[in-house]
Formats: structure tokens, C-alpha cells, sequence
């Protein structure tokens, strides 16, 4: 199936005053009809980034420097910002990370989900009220004629997030991009609004790129996924070949952090040897190493490692890790 939203080789940059330091670096998605693309990684790896990028809403200062990103046929970096607009909140919409900073707290539900409505589908005022309603329903948020004429502030966490939902498909939009939807839910939200949004994409055949830190939550929505590490994709292929095989000693780590998703005997002594850790952090904007970018951090990494950037290396069907050593990953712990 051909690709709804594809992202090639994308590079962005920030100005910093003094020089242009790198925050993407060639980063290549793929997002089908009805499928879940998880994008995974740690704070500052660059996946909100390719979120804004995608959507044209990076910040001031920020800017893309290389690659494409083609919806439907349409490079979007060549779009007017007229455009965009046309194309944001429509063929393409975003829920973000989080929903009190992103509603706004003056107007009503009614008036948040409705004014997109009218804007895109040339709704009237009364059209817009009932598929604002008709949203409010498919979100399955209690007594849905009452949220209405609620503001942002008196609903509960849960509340607004389905809120966020129900706008972003209010125009039934291609694709949608979840930028950690969850993260300030309790664990039984967050298997709602994952319940919610798998039951929504079957209806509409809607792709998802769920963006998120959380392996298990990519194990629990996602089809395919892509793996961040400081501006650069370094493995990416089918979720359950990933899971099963990873082929990069970051994806390794990640899952070694999550103990669902801990392999072999490493399981059964999860609770005996606690859970694993990477070694330092991700390095910060203007300090990604010249070569391999997770070498200082790797427990393989080794002087080639420092001394030159990894190929892409083939390890399965559709799966490819960018990693020297690929074949040496049941040294990972």
C-alpha cells in the first residue's frame, strides 16, 4: 500500500546566533492507510521535532535545511503557509502532549471542536454543533450534551485529552500525529484513549504516528516502528520483529527499561535484578559525536565505532539498524 504521509532524509536546524547546530539529521519515516507508526526515543532525540517539522510549526529559530515530507502527493516543506493552514487540522492534525496548554481555556468545547469544522468543511454554525456532539460521542465522553458548554479547566485530565481526540478528527483527517498522548494519564486512561484511538482508525483507516518514550506502548498500538537517537533513525521496521529481534544496543536499552518487553531468562529474574539503565544521557544540541552518535554510551562500541558514522544494515524483512554491529547484540544485557 502506498504511503499516506512519507518523510525522507529530513535534516533541521537551529540558529543559534553564533552557527547552525543540527536536531534532525536525515531522519526517513513511512505511515500507511490504517497503520500505527510508533516513534520511540528519550527526551531530546528529535521526535517532537519531526512532529513540528511535519506539521510546519517549528519554533522560532528552527528550520529545515534538507529532505522532503510528501502528503498525498504534496511536498508540504514547499507549501505556503495559506496552505498549510488549508492542510493542518484537516488532511493532516496533531494531539499534543499536553491538552491544557494546547485548548484554549476561553472558549468552549463546543466552540474548539466547531470552529474547525467551519473552517475546513464550510460547516454552519448549527451543522458544526452537531458534529461537535457527534465528536464528543465517538470520544465516548460522559453526557456529552452537558461537555459541550464546559471549559477546558473544568474538565478532568482524561476529559480534555479525548477533547484534543475529537478535534483532531473532527474533519476526519489522513493522518493524525500523537505527541505522547498519555504521558500525564493513570495507567487506566491511558489503555482508554489507546482503546479509543485503535477503535476510531478502524472506522476511518486514519494513520497514527504515535510518538513516545514508552516501548510498551508501542508493543501495545503500533504495526511499525522507528527508533530516535539524536537527530538520526537507528533501527525501524515491524513492531514485532523489533521486539523480538532488536538490532541496535539502543533499542536493546530501551527495552531492558521496560520490563514487559525484557527478553529471555531476563525476564523471569526481572524482579530479582531490577531494571536496566543506558549509561549517560543523550547528548545535547551541538555535542552529537562525528561518528557513531550512541558510541560513547554503547557497551559494544569500539575505535571504528568512534571513528566512523554506522552503515544501515539490513536485519530482517523491512527491518534495518544503523549500527556497526549488528550481529553481536546478545552481548546487550
Amino acid at each position: 500500500m502506498d504511503p499516506v504521509l512519507e518523510i525522507t532524509d529530513l535534516k533541521v536546524g537551529v540558529d543559534t546566533g553564533r552557527q547552525v547546530q543540527s536536531v534532525l539529521d536525515g531522519v526517513s519515516l513511512k505511515l500507511t492507510p490504517g497503520k500505527t507508526l510508533g516513534v520511540v526515543g528519550e527526551s531530546g532525540c528529535g521526535k517532537s521535532m519531526t512532529a513540528l517539522s511535519t506539521m510546519g510549526l517549528l519554533p522560532d529559530r528552527f528550520a529545515v535545511s534538507g529532505g522532503s515530507i510528501n502528503l498525498m502527493g504534496e511536498d508540504l516543506l514547499a507549501a505556503k503557509p495559506a496552505r498549510m493552514r488549508e492542510l493542518r487540522g484537516n488532511a493532516i492534525s496533531m494531539i499534543f502532549q499536553e491538552p491544557m496548554t494546547a485548548l484554549n481555556p476561553v472558549l468552549t468545547v463546543e466552540r474548539q471542536i466547531a470552529e474547525v469544522v467551519e473552517l475546513h468543511q464550510g460547516k454552519t454554525g448549527a451543522e458544526a454543533r452537531e458534529i461537535a456532539l457527534e465528536m464528543l460521542r465517538a470520544v465516548q465522553i460522559p453526557s456529552p450534551e452537558d461537555r459541550l458548554a464546559a471549559y477546558p479547566h473544568e474538565l478532568s485530565g482524561g476529559m480534555r485529552q479525548r477533547v484534543m481526540i475529537a478535534i483532531a478528527l473532527a474533519c476526519r483527517p489522513k493522518v493524525i500525529i500523537a505527541d505522547e498522548p498519555t504521558t500525564a494519564l493513570d495507567v487506566t486512561v491511558q489503555a482508554q484513549i489507546f482503546r479509543l484511538l485503535r477503535e476510531l482508525q478502524e472506522q476511518t483507516e486514519t494513520a497514527i504516528m504515535l510518538i513516545t518514550h514508552d516501548l510498551g506502548a508501542v508493543a501495545e498500538m503500533a504495526d511499525e516502528v522507528a527508533v530516535l537517537y539524536a537527530g538520526k533513525c537507528v533501527e525501524s521496521g515491524p513492531v514485532r520483529e523489533i521486539l523480538s529481534n532488536p538490532s541496535h544496543p539502543y533499542t536493546r536499552g530501551l527495552m531492558a527499561c521496560t520490563p514487559r518487553l525484557r527478553l529471555g531468562a531476563a525476564a523471569a529474574s526481572a524482579a530479582e535484578e531490577g531494571l536496566g539503565e543506558i549509561p549517560g544521557m543523550v547528548p545535547p544540541l551541538g555535542r552529537f559525536p562525528k561518528a557513531c552518535r550512541f558510541a560513547p554510551r554503547c557497551a559494544l562500541a569500539d575505535a571504528r565505532c568512534h571513528a566512523e558514522a554506522p552503515p544501515l544494515v539490513p536485519a530482517g524483512p523491512d527491518h534495518s539498524a544503523l549500527c556497526w554491529h549488528t550481529d553481536k547484540m546478545e552481548q546487550v544485557a
